[in-house]
């Protein structure tokens, strides 16, 4: 039997939801943001799993790069078609969307996103970084003319 999992990622714990190939709920937890703790999870589980998904986002790269090393078939979901999914849920709580998230995998219905490769998140960190310097220089500059004059 197929099983499906769905991560709703927040910085401290994720919210995940086990699903089968029927749509029943096999298990629900809180689990710390970490790869290394999500995947221990995972595999306590002793299911095969099809599929693990996580909508994109800030954290999502680092656990999905962790969960595709620990050898789970990982996918991050483009953020908007996740929302326009799950806007139809009344009570909007982290364990819903984890719901959510599993329940697009098992139906296929979901938009994959491009994770971009470690050193190309690192280079965009630095590009990112040194547009906001150039950005303050001026500021800095007149600060210290109006300091020494």
């Amino acid at each position: 039997m197929d099983y499906y999992a769905g991560i709703d990622v927040s910085l401290e714990l994720s919210s995940v939801c086990i699903l089968d190939a029927t749509g029943q709920i096999i298990r629900e937890a809180k689990v710390t943001s970490e790869p290394e703790t999500l995947a221990t999870f995972l595999a306590s589980l002793n299911l095969p799993l099809t599929r693990v998904g996580l909508e994109a986002g800030p954290l999502s790269q680092w656990l999905h790069a962790g969960l595709q090393k620990a050898g789970y078939d990982t996918v991050l979901l483009e953020t908007r078609h996740v929302k326009a999914a799950l806007s139809a849920m009344i009570v909007k709580t982290d364990r819903r969307d984890a719901r959510g998230i599993a329940q697009l995998l098992r139906m296929g219905w979901f938009r994959p996103v491009h994770c971009k490769s470690p050193p190309a998140q690192e280079v965009r960190a630095l590009l990112m970084a040194r547009k906001q310097l150039q950005a303050k220089m001026p500021g800095v500059s007149a600060l210290i003319a109006v300091t020494f004059t």
